[in-house]
């Protein structure tokens, strides 16, 4: 029987890094990379899926540095295959690891999104309700496991700057969705209000979560946080119960 070039390797290949690439709202490398044959692609069986990604920028202008997925036994529906695609017949699960650079995180602060997120909050600021308007935010990764924040936050009613500093140990939490920030010490400037170092510590763990790097039919449980010095490295499961194909 001649090999038909829909069920070729390379065509699932590109239908897929189409599917996710649709997902991103900027792409600097991707490769994804399906092993199998023709005849167990027929039979609904592929061997091994491997995603590779670089500069891969999601939703809420949060960049990952570098992406590594890789699923083993996939089950697939061999009648999508013949039509570029692939739909899994069952879910399967995915080795994952996930880079962020300081200058990522960074960059997902100094946001529209996260501006804007912290501009709809009220902060209650010396018994005062306060509109803030973060001016600069300063994220470091010095090492020792520790994120840090500088950040310079004006209130709109008064003009006046507040300067809000601190470090923290971020952990991961029991059901691997989601980053807390423990032993929080606070900087030399003690602030004049909790309700802002708050905000800012609470939208710092909004933005490690990992329901933000969730691509469509793909979730993540972290199952390790490691945190160096300017590089924040997630190792993951995935969750997949479809790969996104074009």
């Amino acid at each position: 029987m001649p090999e038909n070039p829909g069920l070729g390797e390379e065509a699932l290949n590109k239908a897929a890094e189409m599917g996710l690439s649709s997902q991103l709202d900027e792409v600097e490398n991707l490769d994804v990379n399906i092993k199998t044959d023709p005849l167990k692609a027929v039979q609904g069986q592929v061997d091994e899926v491997k995603i590779e990604g670089e500069g891969l920028v999601m939703q809420k202008d949060l960049r990952m540095e570098e992406l590594e997925m890789q699923m083993n036994s996939v089950a697939i529906n061999p009648l999508s295959v013949a039509f570029g695609k692939i739909e899994l017949t069952k879910p399967t699960e995915a080795n994952t690891r996930v880079v962020l650079t300081e200058a990522d995180i960074n960059r997902a602060f100094n946001s529209e999104y996260v501006r804007s997120q912290l501009q709809n909050q009220k902060i209650d600021i010396n018994g005062q309700q306060r509109t803030i308007e973060p001016q600069n935010v300063d994220f470091r990764l010095p090492g020792d496991g520790k994120v840090a924040l500088n950040a310079n936050i004006k209130l709109a009613e008064t003009g006046e700057n507040q300067q809000v500093a601190f470090s923290a140990v971020p952990t991961i939490s029991a059901n691997g969705r989601s980053v807390s920030l423990e032993n929080v010490e606070y900087g030399e400037s003690e602030e004049t209000s909790p309700d802002l170092t708050k905000a800012l510590i609470d939208q710092t763990s909004e933005i490690l979560n990992l329901s933000n790097f969730d691509l469509q039919g793909i979730n993540l449980q972290v199952n390790q946080l490691q945190v160096e010095v300017g590089k924040l490295t997630l190792q993951a499961q995935a969750y997949v119960e479809q790969i996104p194909s074009g």
